[in-house]
């Protein structure tokens, strides 16, 4: 990538049947625990007032992000986008791509459809359900011009790194989703993770590394308030950005 998301082309196709989709099926344990959380009063009114219009119900069946958005443009997917902070400063800042964001906690979708509504940002949308399945079920194959995870739950005790996201067979489900030439970025300020990240990103037949290790921080990620407190506390944050090949 020339450090700009979405340069890669939209093809549609239909949804991929891999090995990936079957071991995923067969074992997929989820990386995220669904916790009430506190939801403020402007995050409960945009959620009842702006998830008709802004989200997209999970289906088994493909998503169709011209029926969507209206146009045929770029279209990348964040999974986990936690207050939707950086979402929606990408969105905004590019226009010419839509937004696909994954998010199962209410406080959080909640927030990404205030800022939606404060913004007036027509290029998101929200899927409020498990990633693996949206990946799995929903998403064409080749059609994607790229993937943000940015900040997964690290799941920093050795017992629960089997709940960690970015294992290789999800790997290999979102590499086959992107279309060659568009990209997956991951971010994260666990170094552990990071390492595991690093060998499971380039042992992926169709992925490959845009450098030697890990990249400097693309022009398009802002720095949210979330990493800026950890960069305070000393805590490095690593990017991989890899190529479908």
């Amino acid at each position: 990538m020339n450090g700009s998301p979405g340069e890669a082309a939209t093809d549609g196709g239909a949804v991929a049947s891999d090995p990936a989709d079957g071991t995923l099926r067969a074992r997929h344990i989820r990386s995220f625990v669904l916790r009430q959380g506190r939801i403020t009063q402007a995050q409960q009114r945009a959620y009842d007032a702006l998830l008709p219009a802004f989200g997209v119900a999970y289906a088994q069946a493909p998503i169709d992000p011209v029926g969507i958005f209206g146009r045929r443009a770029p279209l990348i997917v964040e999974i986990g986008f936690g207050m939707g902070e950086g979402t929606a400063q990408i969105a905004a800042a590019h226009p010419e791509n839509d937004y696909i964001g994954i998010e199962v906690h209410n406080p959080g979708v909640g927030s990404l459809l205030d800022k939606i509504g404060r913004g007036g940002l027509t290029n998101v949308r929200i899927v409020q359900h498990d990633a693996v399945e949206v990946m799995r079920d929903t998403v064409r194959a080749d059609s994607l011009a790229g993937v943000h995870v940015f900040f997964p739950d690290p799941w920093h005790k050795k017992r629960h790194h089997k709940r960690r996201l970015l294992q290789p067979p999800f790997v290999a489900l979102l590499a086959s989703r992107i279309a060659p030439g568009g990209y997956l970025h991951v971010a994260t300020d666990w170094e552990d993770y990071a390492v595991q990240i690093l060998a499971v990103l380039g042992a992926e037949p169709l992925l490959e590394n845009t450098v030697d290790r890990y990249a400097p921080r693309p022009g398009y990620r802002p720095l949210t308030r979330f990493e800026q407190r950890g960069v305070r506390l000393g805590h490095e944050v690593f990017d991989l950005v890899f190529r479908r090949r």
